[in-house]
């Protein structure tokens, strides 16, 4: 390391000389965290409220969930499919129980569970609905993600996504987000397979449908036998103060696809759930993954899963993120810098107005330096997520670092 450069200068040099540049993170290295709290090389400790965009929903490096990972791995971590273990099916027994569905199909990554999705959603169409070989269509809404396969991109509305990537995936039609009468013309037709949705849209903004949208979807799949895919990678898991975003309608998407928080953020794990008639089109060879399913992420799930039920992170999500709100909502009313505020339980977000040649990302910045980490999105919108173990006492000293830095903005 040069003798005058950080430790943290040093490492983001390493990443900048031989990695990738697909990503622009915020200028923090980070080498430890436990529950809401975040620690850089040098020592400085942050207020975590980005949660590794909800996959440590659970707090960083939760007790339990690690002493389940670490005993697992102790024993057996992968076994690929082409043989049984003995935590695949305890885990298969206890998530469909958990969540209400007939069979489950693991994956890894979030954007592999909705390729799943999309992929029984196709077989269903055509071995049920009797859609007519290579005609389904799948219907989005603007302003969805779900991930940057070629697949997702297009599905996507966003040039940054898709621009450069093409050719795309066929069979795929987007509509307005929030507008049932667009969604009923879509689906009229009658080789659609699915409408795929995230309850409330995490990339574009936290941007919250209004009431009665979601059960509305439902409603309009049902009366045009199209199945609903709910894409809670991000929203689900307690990040909006329910167990998933739909249960503030109280609908039941065909298909739920989890991700995420579905590992209390130790290890990519990934859940796609569905009745018998859905899921058993797939048949053997048809689809898999060599980690899905493997015992050390079906220890770790489960444990999640328990802590998340067990210390109530639903309900303090739902508490907290009423608190967070109006202490935003009055900050707003005391500066133009705030245009919006918006969100549901602990998954929220603002919108930031430049000032100055200043912008979200230079919010971001003095965060930072005040020990709370956040990371714009779409250039004037800043997301807060912070682990959903947070105390009413910690959410209101963040409050104070935020009022702080944008009364300065």
């Amino acid at each position: 390391m040069i003798a005058t450069m950080t430790k943290s200068e040093y490492l983001m040099e390493l990443e900048d000389n031989h990695g990738a540049h697909n990503y622009h993170p915020i200028p923090v290295v980070l080498e430890r965290g436990d529950g809401v709290y975040v620690w850089d090389v040098e020592g400085k400790k942050y207020f975590d409220f980005l949660a590794a965009y909800s996959a440590v929903n659970q707090g960083h490096c939760h007790p339990r969930i690690i002493n389940a990972l670490t005993t697992q791995a102790q024993k057996l971590t992968l076994t690929s499919r082409a043989f049984y273990n003995n935590q695949l099916g305890e885990y298969e027994k206890f998530i469909t129980e958990y969540f209400g569905y007939d069979k489950v199909l693991p994956m890894n990554t979030g954007v592999e569970g909705g390729e799943t999705a999309l992929k029984l959603a196709r077989r269903w169409a055509y071995d049920i609905k009797g859609v007519a070989e290579n005609k389904a269509k799948i219907v989005f809404a603007n302003g969805n993600f779900w991930g940057r396969t070629l697949a997702a991109i297009s599905s996507s509305n966003d040039p940054s996504s898709y621009k450069g990537f093409g050719p795309y995936m066929p069979g795929y039609e987007l509509v307005n987000y929030n507008d049932l009468t667009a969604l009923e013309n879509a689906i009229k037709d009658p080789n659609t397979a699915a409408f795929m949705v995230e309850p409330i849209q995490g990339e574009a903004g936290v941007v919250v449908p209004d009431a009665g949208y979601l059960k509305g979807v439902r409603d309009l799949c049902t009366k045009y036998n199209v199945l609903f895919i709910a894409d809670e990678v991000q929203t689900g898991l307690g990040r909006t103060g329910k167990l998933l975003a739909c249960d503030y309608e109280e609908v039941n998407p065909d298909i739920l696809v989890l991700g995420k928080a579905l590992s209390g953020g130790t290890m990519p794990v990934a859940a796609v759930l569905a009745s018998n008639e859905i899921m058993l089109t797939i048949k053997p060879g048809e689809h898999g993954s060599t980690y899905g399913g493997n015992p050390l992420a079906c220890a770790v799930a489960m444990e999640a899963l328990k802590v998340l039920k067990e210390e109530k992170l639903s309900e303090n999500s739902f508490e907290l993120g009423v608190l967070f709100r109006e202490a935003l909502s009055k900050l707003m009313a005391e500066t133009d810098v705030i245009t919006a505020v918006r969100g549901r339980g602990l998954f929220n977000a603002i919108v930031i107005k430049e000032k100055n040649g200043k912008t979200a990302w230079d919010v971001c910045l003095q965060f930072a330096e005040n020990g709370l980490l956040a990371k714009p999105t779409h250039g004037d919108i800043i997301r807060f997520a912070p682990p959903l173990v947070i105390t009413k006492e910690q959410l209101m000293e963040c409050v104070a670092i935020i009022r702080k830095v944008i009364l300065a903005y």
